[in-house]
């Protein structure tokens, strides 16, 4: 099992030639800048976009307590929600449990779009199962699928597969558009130009909009300086993911995914966790 983009899928890891670079984009010295690391440690440098919302959150006001990361108010109070995703990878689990550990809410894969040649669209096989639970539960609950939409057509076709496995559930958590680099042999995503990713996330998102629901954008930091077109997704909300001590990205986001490897009651092995800063 390897890490790819925050999540995790048995693949053949390639080398790409942008792994190799310390910086990943020409930047000229007039340009304001910024850097960050990568989950794998590597360095990038980019642009920092003049028409993109920044970040308005006081990092020195995020607290570790009891081994989670917390959001405070000036006086120290906690402010934010905590949080959990899943998918069919962490087996069985006692949502019961994980509410009583101080969880606030969870993000449930609900399927994805395989990453070969037929891109055959697949419902997680443990979400009917996680979805119920966890809203019997008390827990605040949202949906993410994992896309490998190579056109606007077929991110339309993932929304709806989404909507239609959704009818059943009364959630009230953000429906996440989950699109990440696949460092795999035979992508079907590979070589897909950013125009399309970013138009990707537009149609998936409007598409859940209309249906009532709460757009959100799943990202990492390379995702989002150097393959999507940020200026234009700034209607839609970010979900982000970095797992430094503090989040290192300029721009504005909602809620930030802190590790790969949390420990929860409830739980088997390693989960993700999530510090939801403005509450849904």
């Amino acid at each position: 099992m390897v890490t790819i983009g925050c999540k995790r899928e048995k693949a053949v890891v390639v080398k790409t030639l942008e792994e190799k670079k310390t910086s990943a984009k020409e930047v000229k010295p007039e340009e304001k800048t910024y850097s960050f690391v990568d989950v794998l440690g590597n360095a990038y440098q980019t642009e920092l976009l003049s028409d993109v919302a920044k970040n308005k959150f006081d990092l020195s006001r995020i607290i570790t307590k009891k081994g989670y990361r917390y959001y405070t108010d000036e006086k120290g109070k906690i402010i934010s929600r905590l949080g959990i995703d899943v998918s069919k990878y962490q087996g069985d689990i006692d949502f019961k449990k994980v509410k009583e550990t101080g969880i606030d809410f969870v993000i449930i894969r609900l399927g994805f779009r395989g990453y070969g040649k037929d891109g055959k669209i697949k419902l997680d096989e443990k979400f009917k199962k996680n979805c119920k639970a966890a809203l019997d539960s008390g827990l605040k609950v949202g949906v993410y699928f994992f896309s490998q939409a190579i056109n606007e057509k077929e991110a339309k076709e993932e929304a709806a597969f989404v909507i239609k496995h959704l009818k059943k559930y009364k959630i009230t958590y953000p429906v996440v558009f989950d699109t990440e680099e696949m460092k795999v042999e035979g992508a079907r995503t590979e070589g897909i130009k950013k125009e399309i990713f970013t138009n990707n996330c537009i149609t998936f998102c409007d598409a859940i909009k209309k249906a009532g629901y709460h757009p959100m954008i799943y990202a990492n930091m390379k995702w989002m300086a150097f393959t999507l077109d940020l200026p234009k997704l700034e209607s839609y909300d970010k979900w982000y993911a970095d797992y430094e001590a503090l989040p290192q990205s300029p721009y504005q986001y909602s809620i930030w995914q802190y590790t790969e490897t949390g420990k929860v009651d409830g739980v088997k092995g390693n989960v993700d966790l999530n510090v939801d800063f403005i509450g849904y």
